[in-house]
This record gives structure tokens, C-alpha cells and sequence, in this order.
């Protein structure tokens, strides 16, 4: 078989990992399929490789499939050895610390934005934002905040994918962007979920990439008069971290 040809199957395997993994829930065949537009016993072709190298793992009794153990192994190495979380750990600690509230470490991944650290506090916050979970690029200030500081082509791209059949959300969207990006920072109040605030900082490094975002989230009803303080202390936190790249 040629280079391509292996190329493609690796292509379409690892297609329907990254759909079981972004579901955030088991999914069934048919369903991965018509997601990622294969035919049904393709699928079940790749769902049997990605079994056995235990990637993936089949319910005894729905048939559902879901994340195995080797993908286990795979999030705690990434755990371990992130250079991002690593320098993130202790700046996220002591801003929980400090306001009493939930920090999270945000990237975008294919063209999603994917939690990939969250500290709590030991106050109630409901929020959908959980380790491991991807989020669109269209709302909330962590979302936004990365989507402004993405490369000007791909951050045109995604926008009208998303949005391009409301100009009015697409140009609202814009002057967003414009905002985050000389401001350096992002708040919304529940645009993700209701009756979360949230403030978002962009870690960019010394040569302008863009590493992730920080993200401080409140009930809305407990930030009140905080709301400035929330955002310096924010700021600042996510300033120290971009000042380590």
C-alpha cells in the first residue's frame, strides 16, 4: 500500500477517536458514522482497531462506545508532561486562592476550544465547563478570547462557517474581537451558562502565539462590586504565565 493510501485509513482511525472523544458521552455506531460521514461497517472496522489497542471501549450491554484505558494513560501523560499546565499550576492555585472562586486552562483544538485543567473552589459553581470537554468558539469569554488571538485566517474561516448565515451575529462578533484583542481580555455573563461570569485572559508569548487562555468563573450574583478586582487579579495571573513562554 502507498504512503497516501496509509495516510488515509490512519486519517479516517484517528477521525473517529477524535469524534468519541469530543462527544464527551458513549456514542453508537450508527451515530459516529453519519458524524463523521463513513459508512456503517467502515466504522465498525475502525472502532475494532481502536479497541484493541484499548482506546476505546465498548459497553457490555448498550453497545455504546466511549473512551478505554489506554486513553486513560494518554490524559494523565499529557497531565504530567504539558508544559502549558506545568506552568499554569501554581498561578491558577493561588488566584483560587486568593478570590475564593473557580480557575480553568483553556486551548483550542481543532477548531473547538477544549478545557485541559480545571480548579475548583470549595464553593458551589455550575458549570458546564469540565476537564476534557470541547466548547464552540462562538460564545463566552474563554471561547472568544482565544478565537480573537487565532491567526487572522483561520479566525475569518470559522467565524463564517459558524455565523455566516446571521451577518447581524457576525458582525457583533467582529466588533467583539476588536475589543478582546486591544483590551487583552474577555468577560461574559451567562453566555454559556446561566448565571456564570466569567473573565478571560489570553497567555501569548514573547513571539505573539498564542498558548491558551485563563479563566476565572463566579455565580453572577457573587461578583457584584468584585467584578473590577476579579479582572485585575486575573490579568495579572495570566500575565505572569505568558511572561514564562
Amino acid at each position: 500500500m502507498n504512503d497516501s493510501g496509509t495516510k488515509s485509513i490512519v486519517d479516517r482511525v484517528l477521525q473517529v477517536l477524535a469524534c468519541v472523544a469530543k462527544a464527551g458521552r458513549p456514542m453508537g455506531a450508527k451515530r459516529i458514522a453519519s458524524q463523521v460521514g463513513m459508512p456503517l461497517s467502515t466504522v465498525y472496522r475502525h472502532l475494532a482497531v481502536l479497541k484493541k489497542w484499548g482506546l476505546l471501549q465498548e459497553h457490555m450491554t448498550s453497545g455504546l462506545f466511549a473512551p478505554g484505558a489506554t486513553g486513560v494513560q494518554l490524559a494523565w501523560g499529557f497531565d504530567q508532561n504539558s508544559n502549558l499546565i506545568n506552568q499554569s499550576r501554581d498561578e491558577i492555585s493561588a488566584l483560587v486562592e486568593r478570590t475564593g472562586e473557580s480557575v480553568g486552562l483553556l486551548v483550542y483544538s481543532n477548531e473547538q476550544m477544549v478545557c485541559i485543567a480545571m480548579e475548583e473552589c470549595n464553593r458551589s459553581l455550575r458549570c458546564s465547563f469540565t476537564k476534557g470537554r470541547a466548547h464552540s468558539l462562538m460564545h463566552g469569554a474563554s471561547a472568544k478570547s482565544l478565537l480573537a488571538f487565532l491567526p487572522a485566517e483561520l479566525r475569518q474561516r470559522l467565524m463564517q462557517e459558524q455565523l455566516g448565515d446571521s451577518p447581524q451575529c457576525l458582525q457583533a462578533l467582529e466588533k467583539e474581537i476588536i475589543e478582546i484583542r486591544k483590551n487583552r481580555f474577555a468577560t461574559s455573563d451567562s453566555e454559556v451558562d446561566l448565571g456564570v461570569w466569567g473573565v478571560s485572559v489570553p497567555l501569548i508569548s514573547h513571539d505573539e502565539t498564542l498558548q491558551g487562555t485563563i479563566t476565572l468563573m463566579a455565580p453572577s450574583l457573587r461578583v457584584g462590586s468584585r467584578e473590577a478586582e476579579l479582572i485585575s487579579l486575573t490579568r495579572k495571573a495570566g500575565s505572569r504565565i505568558s511572561n514564562r513562554f
